[in-house]
């Protein structure tokens, strides 16, 4: 029993850089805590058991500043409700969505991006969504380049 164990490690580690490669493994990530529905970091965030610099919060969604900053101003917009991905929106979320696209605007115009911004919400794994909880990004206060990524 442990010599077939053992074999089969031995298997998965040699062809491991293999299934990366083809992306057929995925490593523990918030796609297996969104998929099991367990807490994400943005649910962290809304319930406070993780620390954000909010700019913005109210009954629907909450703005804060992005602790990864691609940009001179960059943060994000979330729902209160989980909300996966965009494609897993529904009709019903279309005033939600509208306020998370304004709440984007209003906080975009308190940050001083008056020479415009960037507005982003990744969708899936190949649209490089990192959080499975629907979230926009605003990025601005610098030239923005295209095409992106």
């Amino acid at each position: 029993m442990i010599v077939k164990c053992l074999l089969g490690t031995v298997k998965l580690i040699r062809t491991l850089p293999q299934q990366l490669s083809q992306g057929s493994v995925r490593m523990m990530s918030e796609v297996t805590a969104a998929n099991a529905r367990r807490p994400t970091i943005f649910d962290k965030i809304l319930d406070g058991s993780i620390p954000a610099q909010f700019l913005h919060q109210d009954d629907k969604c909450v703005a804060f500043k992005d602790v990864t900053p691609q940009a001179p101003v960059h943060f994000l917009v979330i729902p209160r409700k989980r909300i996966p991905m965009i494609e897993e929106a529904e009709n019903a979320d279309s005033d939600l969505l509208g306020h998370l696209l304004l709440t984007a605007r209003a906080v975009a115009k308190e940050q001083g991006l008056s020479n415009g911004h960037r507005v982003v919400i990744n969708n899936g794994v190949e649209g490089a969504q990192s959080v499975y909880h629907l979230h926009v990004h605003v990025l601005g206060g610098r030239q923005m380049d295209w095409p992106p990524g």
